[in-house]
């Protein structure tokens, strides 16, 4: 579940009749940026990133808010697959993060697909006057990979990437986890993941 908040829109945020998630369904916030812009009331949790998401898929930039709902719809060639995100310590306002698919599925249908990482801000319900917990999207990085590439006999049966994202200013880190998923060209998610940290015992 995805859900869109224009900046301009504090209404959106405080909504009472926002959509909630049920069991087994993870839950993506972007905050877009409006046209007030530095002055929107959203303005400070705003990123463009959520506008590129959109685009991706062709869609437009709601006025106030949208919602889309996206199944994750794998072949049987993934049913070996396992897709692991994974984050890192805080240093200097970066972070790192990985996402990782393995092994890569010998006879899958599409031959490439767009692995997408989201580190978010898990922020409670009752903030700013949410009605809902949200998943805060606060940075994103994505790759194309190739499924049917040739591997040499050096490499191993998968594909990885890792990035250092940067961290804004405020960010509760304890509240930080990453997000994952893989998309073919038709924007169906093939795959999905998230990071769990559990504390210390």
């Amino acid at each position: 579940m995805e859900r869109f908040t224009n900046a301009d829109c504090a209404e959106c945020w405080r909504d009472p009749a926002t959509s909630r998630a049920g069991p087994g369904v993870t839950v993506l916030d972007w905050v877009l940026p409006g046209a007030q812009g530095d002055n929107a009331p959203l303005s400070a949790v705003a990123s463009p990133d959520g506008v590129l998401r959109l685009e991706a898929h062709s869609e437009p930039v709601p006025s106030t808010y949208s919602l889309k709902i996206r199944s994750v719809m794998p072949d049987a060639a993934w049913k070996k697959s396992v897709l692991r995100v994974a984050r890192g310590l805080a240093l200097s306002g970066y972070i790192g993060a990985s996402i990782e698919l393995k092994p890569i599925p010998a006879k899958a249908k599409v031959a490439r697909v767009t692995a997408w990482l989201a580190l978010v801000e898990t922020l409670p319900a009752g903030l700013e006057g949410s009605p809902v917990e949200r998943n805060l999207v606060r940075n994103v990085f994505t790759s194309n990979w190739n499924l049917h590439k040739t591997l040499s006999k050096s490499e191993q049966n998968h594909l990885f990437d890792q990035r250092s994202m940067s961290v804004v200013e405020g960010v509760g880190i304890e509240r930080l986890m990453v997000i994952g998923w893989l998309e073919d060209a038709k924007g169906r998610i093939l795959a999905a993941a998230q990071s769990v940290c559990s504390a210390a015992l």
